[in-house]
């Protein structure tokens, strides 16, 4: 650090994609960086699950934008590719509507005539889409690239520049339409506002994005699992003299004349720090983190009354033989619209539900022994604040999800195959991850909860916090997660060089750095 004083002491306060990220950033700069894991492994809710041989990503199952990661690696000093391979999904994936079922690649013409032949009239749409929502990302992705921290961020130039091609009042359904007439191709562009934990028909449309960074850019598998990535971090943290510790949960942030000065961790040490990185879920961050009164604005009356994204039921099997599926499928209700509302608005499990098939095993031998298969299924079900009792319904729930496997015929007779098999609902996402309200897509993403409205990457309430992860600006998903450790990194180390222009005394010699 400059000026010849010592190095600042970093705390950092859980190891999902947002904490692993910002601590390496951290560590690299030359901070004194600890990384505090209350589980065994890092990762978070994208961490790597272990049934007996076969492996599997908890929660995230591929990468977006991958470029965006290359760059994130290279501020650190390192090469993504030295640490994982990345393999590339052509098709994307395969969407299944009974006995349609599309497959989209990033090569337009490929896509374009599929469409014609599925939908026909459509083609058209599909290339006004690839242009329109091109030029939408290029204005878009300024603004998730810095904080918004004062209502003045919002008449700054990129914001006026985007403002035209935002479409926020709007909704990604409604956006879709403009491009396609056959619903089957609509659910096809909106079912990634799932991605947000939210309903196409409330997503603002600004998130039309979504879709079309995974036409242009692709979706990529690293061997071994997402897990990879975040693991590699781990591993760069440790390179850059930073310290890892799993297994080592924290209990509270010491906070001295409105500043944090520290750590209680659950073992009963105390732990001093400069400034504190917040990368654990910020409504179980803020309803436990701190002592009773400390907090206003997010007092944990407040954070109960945010709205949350929907959850997920997971189902992890370990399958003797191979799946001749791709990569990743999508088998949507026969009424999706009617699901998403059970989901999102009425707050009830769906007999007709829409489930997602993870089998990366099809293109990676490394997750499950030779010739079997690691095979992950998800269904989007309401998060806590719905009235499921889940020691009631989940096994009615893991029935269902077994059932409609079945009915994919690349996977009849399934159950007799299975070999591992683990069931985990919304109450086990909050439970033993401590994910609030099961919410695993973190806060909605409606315009009160967006940019400025959203919690601030500098924390508002207690001096010397920043915020990483999907509760901060810009949110959910791995590529805006990734950003907001950017940010929050840039901006702590703006404020410690500022700080140490003046006369700067370390939080945790007791006094506070000015605000």
């Amino acid at each position: 650090m400059t000026g010849g004083k010592r190095t600042a002491k970093v705390a950092v306060i859980g190891a999902g994609p947002g904490g692993l990220a910002a601590a390496m950033l951290l560590a690299a700069e030359g901070y004194e960086v600890d990384l505090y894991e209350k589980q065994d492994e890092v990762g978070g809710r994208s961490g790597e699950l272990r049934l007996g041989e076969y492996r599997f990503d908890r929660g995230a199952t591929f990468l977006m934008m991958p470029h965006l990661l290359e760059e994130l690696f290279a501020s650190a000093g390192r090469s993504l590719h030295s640490y994982v391979d990345l393999k590339e999904l052509d098709p994307l994936y395969s969407l299944h509507f009974g006995d349609t079922v599309f497959t989209p690649s990033t090569d337009q013409e490929y896509t374009a005539e599929q469409i014609e032949r599925l939908f026909p009239g459509n083609g058209e749409g599909y290339r006004r889409f690839m242009s329109e929502e091109g030029e939408k990302l290029e204005r878009v992705i300024p603004l998730l690239q810095r904080p918004f921290q004062s209502l003045g961020d919002y008449a700054k130039r990129d914001v006026l520049h985007a403002l035209p091609k935002l479409n926020a009042a709007d909704n990604v359904y409604n956006r879709l339409s403009r491009y396609f007439d056959d619903e089957r191709l609509r659910y096809s562009f909106t079912f990634q506002a799932k991605y947000l934990g939210m309903s196409p028909w409330e997503c603002p449309g600004t998130f039309t994005i979504l879709s079309y960074m995974e036409h242009r850019y692709g979706l990529y598998h690293p061997i071994g699992g997402i897990n990879r990535v975040l693991q590699a971090m781990a591993d760069i943290i440790r390179e850059h003299g930073g310290r890892v510790h799993t297994s080592t949960g924290v209990k509270r942030i010491i906070v001295k004349n409105r500043h944090a000065a520290g750590l209680q961790l659950e073992n009963g040490d105390t732990v001093e720090a400069d400034y504190v990185v917040i990368g654990a879920d910020f409504g179980s961050a803020m309803t436990k983190l701190f002592e009773p009164g400390v907090l206003k604005r997010y007092a944990p009356a407040k954070i109960s009354r945010k709205r949350y994204s929907c959850s997920t039921a997971m189902l992890y099997l370990g399958v003797d033989g191979e799946v001749d599926l791709a990569h990743h499928s999508v088998h949507f209700a026969q009424d999706y619209r009617r699901n998403v509302e059970e989901i999102t608005k009425l707050g009830r499990l769906s007999k007709d539900a829409s489930i997602y098939v993870h089998n990366p095993s099809v293109i990676d031998p490394t997750l499950a022994p030779a010739g079997k298969s690691s095979l992950y299924v998800l269904m989007p079900v309401p998060n806590l604040t719905a009235e499921v009792d889940w020691a009631q319904e989940g096994a009615a729930v893991e029935a269902q999800m077994m059932e409609q496997l079945q009915h994919i015929p690349q996977l009849a007779g399934i159950s007799g195959r299975v070999e591992e098999r683990l069931f985990f609902t919304p109450q086990d996402w909050q439970d033993k991850l401590d994910v609030y309200n099961g919410a695993t897509f973190n806060m909605a993403h409606n315009l009160g909860q967006m940019m400025y409205l959203r919690p601030h990457n500098t924390f508002q309430e207690v001096g010397g916090i920043w915020l990483v992860g999907g509760g901060t600006h810009p949110g959910s998903g791995l590529p805006t997660i990734f950003e907001s450790a950017k940010i929050s990194a840039r901006l702590l180390r703006e404020h410690d060089r500022a700080a140490r222009g003046s006369a700067f005394v370390p939080a945790s010699a007791g006094t506070g750095v000015p605000l």
